[in-house]
């Protein structure tokens, strides 16, 4: 079984946290590429472009201008990004086994990198897909990565079993021929409500929490077969049998 995430937004300036060993991402000298091309966006430009605040665009336009610099400190994926769902993947207690365990297992999307691997060592960037490159025809990030990744993510699905755990957001399936992928390999995809008086709801702070905390069992459990993925039970969420099909199982919390 794979699991795909999305890489979060915010990132870490630098990590304590040892792992066994780095790789090299596999579309690195792509990222190189497409952080050249945001180069040529001034500050104010970014902050419209990545749809952030003054302060964030000039911290990134920064992040553009030095991310070819040798000075600029790489880290692992799994240990770069802060958002809710790395919070609780919590790669801070990961063995050996573990790691190594998730290199071939868990995949997190990036609109810079494309595809990565938990180990790939990255710089700190932020972009959006629907960002337009200029040397590119101003091809829309989603577009660029639509036909490079597709295959590659369908070989690792295979590898792992044949088996997609999508715990990405919805947008995401935008770096791919969705369609390709749907047709070549089994995608199940968890979803997590709460229940009160009746309503059931989806709320996105707890969407996040537990697609972080349902990567990190599989990884720490070595989950391999669908069934035993029902068994996954965190802080009052449970499968729930009349809520779920054949992919879509769903997890509910009764508040």
């Amino acid at each position: 079984m794979l699991i795909l995430l999305s890489c979060a937004k915010t990132m870490v300036a630098s990590t304590k946290i040892k792992v066994p060993y780095t790789t090299t991402p596999l579309f690195q000298n792509n990222a190189n590429e497409i952080a050249l091309q945001m180069t040529q966006y001034s500050v104010d430009e970014l902050e419209q472009i990545l749809h952030v605040n003054a302060k964030l665009a000039l911290a990134n336009y920064q992040r553009f201008q030095s991310f070819h610099s040798s000075d600029v400190v790489s880290i692992p994926s799994i240990l770069s990004y802060t958002g809710i769902v790395f919070k609780r993947l919590k790669p801070m207690d990961f063995n050996v086994t573990d790691f190594d365990y998730a290199q071939s297992h868990l995949r997190f999307t990036s609109f810079c990198y494309g595809l990565l691997r938990p180990l790939d060592i990255i710089r700190n960037y932020r972009l959006e897909g629907d960002v337009r490159l200029p040397q590119f025809n101003s091809e829309t990030v989603f577009a660029y990565w639509k036909y490079k990744l597709t295959d590659l993510l369908i070989d690792d699905i295979n590898r792992a079993g044949g088996v997609l755990c999508y715990l990405a957001s919805d947008e995401m399936k935008g770096l791919f021929d969705w369609k390709k992928v749907e047709k070549s390999v089994r995608i199940i995809t968890p979803q997590f409500s709460v229940l009160r008086n009746g309503v059931r709801k989806t709320i996105v702070v707890y969407t996040k929490m537990m697609r972080g905390e349902m990567a990190r069992f599989i990884l720490k459990n070595q989950i391999n077969d669908i069934e035993k993925l029902k068994t996954f039970e965190f802080d009052g969420f449970n499968y729930d049998p009349s809520q779920s099909d054949e992919n879509n199982l769903v997890f509910t919390l009764l508040a």
